[in-house]
């Protein structure tokens, strides 16, 4: 699955690969990827592999999942293209709480002690996500887990998540991309080792001249 959700998000360029010209990112990291799940929407067929992938996870992996809750704002189609298929209710939870009518954070119906697993697009130092988490699990449901489409595997974002004490399961991680990238000629084979570098230690930008 790792390597087919891969093969799908470059073949719709949802991930940038360019060690050469490294984007910069909000923090002032360069970076040698861009990830942009956003695309995934606009193009059924691999919206239909992403989509089934979620399904088939959420269904393995949380057996028990009563709810779906998406991220805002990425995560929210995602979540309801997944709870169809599943048939199952499904929410998606604010950045910050609504200023306005109800106020809300959350929106969609949840009850104290449902099982609840949240839809993320991307996860990188997991700091967003956790927020999506801790908010839930204020208003006492019991959060499964979470299942996002891509993860940069940054050690940050899984230290993070395990003191949270949140599992995560991603469908496609830099690794695969990578080896994908490499496979099709999108980058040269010397450029995987480059792009784990940029994993393991994003701060570190010996990368970037490592050819």
């Amino acid at each position: 699955m790792e390597k087919t959700v891969a093969k799908a998000l470059l073949e719709i360029q949802a991930v940038f690969l360019r060690p050469d010209e490294p984007f910069t990112w909000a923090s002032g990291i360069k970076s040698p990827i861009y990830c942009d799940n956003r695309l995934i929407l606009t193009s059924p067929q691999q919206r239909n592999v992403v989509e089934n992938a979620i399904a088939e996870t959420v269904k393995r992996e949380y057996p028990e999942a009563e709810v779906l809750m998406g991220t805002s704002t990425a995560g929210i189609a995602h979540a309801a293209i997944a709870a169809s298929i599943l048939d199952m209710p499904m929410g998606y939870v604010r950045g910050s709480a609504k200023d306005h009518g109800r106020q809300n954070k959350i929106e969609g119906r949840l009850k104290a002690g449902q099982k609840v697993v949240v839809i993320e697009d991307l996860i990188s130092t997991g700091g967003s996500v956790i927020d999506v988490v801790d908010a839930l699990r204020e208003v006492g449901a019991e959060v499964l887990g979470i299942v996002s489409i891509f993860t940069y595997g940054m050690q940050k974002g899984l230290d993070r998540l395990a003191a949270a004490n949140v599992k995560n399961v991603s469908l496609t991680n830099l690794d695969a991309v990578a080896e994908a990238a490499a496979e099709i000629g999108y980058i040269k084979d010397e450029d995987v080792a480059r792009l784990l570098k940029f994993r393991d230690n994003p701060s570190d930008e010996s990368w970037i001249t490592a050819k």
